[in-house]
């Protein structure tokens, strides 16, 4: 979310992260004001004052592809974002999760324990292609104000349009000026796909998937897929040009793993492809292997998502701090010449 948020006109000074190619993505962009650590083990002696607190804690115990793990002992890292939001006291602070969260035991603790230390909290479901990312990626956002209820982005962009909003941006919108060729040069790296594989991507057209390759060429299509006739239709799927992409996961080189095949090429889409559908600026620096950064790439909030979300939060304080300005005029002394 930092780079959104930047874009808003937030300034970082601090940040923690406990993996060290993250970590160093982080620092490469922002500065060198990062712990790299798990955030349980961050003194919290260490926070500095802050107007917003802004953190994802990690969600795959609650999310589709962790088959909601309630045991996962990842979905009790949040206990270590309000630790933090006790010290430091922001005036509003904003966390980032899966949309299961909203249903578990964790998000009612959330309310609960923000609501002690003397926050209003709301949570809501928010689809990123709303706000001018050309993807379709719904993510819960859960606001604690101190002044004022939360508030949250109005969207811009709708699939149909009505009363002054703009249309869903598209793939082509994102990534069509970028050669059909990956040219390895600023991430726009492809795989060395074998010959078969090659033989299957050319079964799938444009906005089709792995029933397009089964029906077509059943003897290329692995068996698995042959005897399982239910299931996803975005698996080996194929992008369309002029709509928006799905959610962007961490393994996108991985046509198997969801709709991630180029619209027009006969390939996986290619790092900077995928950074673009996700709105990173194409001068960000990634740190770490190809692996790492896609798992950078994947796991990030929509840069455009969260300047949304960044500029809501700063009317909000930018509203609170005229009203405390006026407050405080109001209440002047006076000197009155005798």
């Amino acid at each position: 979310m930092s780079e959104g948020f930047r874009q808003a006109g937030f300034h970082p000074v601090f940040a923690v992260e406990s993996d060290p190619d993250a970590a160093e993505t982080y620092r490469r962009n922002f500065g060198y004001h990062l712990v790299c650590s798990p955030i349980e083990k961050l003194p919290l002696s260490m926070l500095p004052t802050a107007e917003v607190i802004i953190g994802g804690p990690p969600c795959q115990g609650f999310s589709q592809l962790g088959k909601h793990l309630d045991d996962d002992p990842r979905n009790q890292l949040w206990h270590y974002f309000l630790q933090a939001v006790a010290v430091v006291r922001p005036l509003i602070f904003v966390m980032e999760n899966v949309p299961q969260i909203l249903n578990s035991a964790e998000y009612e603790a959330i309310k609960q324990e923000a609501g002690q230390l003397g926050y209003s909290i709301a949570g809501d479901i928010l689809n990123a292609a709303d706000f001018g990312v050309s993807q379709r990626r719904k993510r819960a956002i859960i606001i604690g104000s101190r002044i004022g209820e939360p508030i949250f982005p109005t969207p811009t962009y709708a699939e149909q349009p009505t009363g002054g909003l703009l249309p869903w941006r598209t793939v082509r919108q994102a990534i069509g000026d970028l050669p059909l060729q990956p040219t390895s040069e600023n991430l726009h790296i492809g795989r060395n796909p074998t010959a078969t594989s090659r033989l299957r991507y050319q079964q799938v057209p444009e906005g089709g998937n792995r029933f397009d390759l089964q029906r077509k060429r059943p003897d290329l299509t692995p068996g698995c897929w042959i005897r399982k006739q239910s299931g996803g239709t975005d698996l080996f799927g194929r992008l369309w040009w002029d709509k928006p992409a799905f959610t962007i996961r961490t393994e996108f080189f991985k046509p198997e793993k969801g709709r991630y095949l180029h619209p027009q090429a006969d390939r996986p889409i290619t790092h900077r492809e995928a950074a673009r559908l996700q709105t990173f600026p194409d001068d960000f620096i990634f740190s770490g292997s190809k692996i790492e950064i896609a798992k950078q790439i994947g796991n990030a909030v929509p840069c455009l998502f969260a300047r949304a979300i960044a500029a809501s939060v700063r009317s909000a304080i930018e509203a609170y701090q005229t009203v405390q300005v006026i407050s405080e005029q109001r209440f002047l002394p006076v000197a009155i010449p005798r």
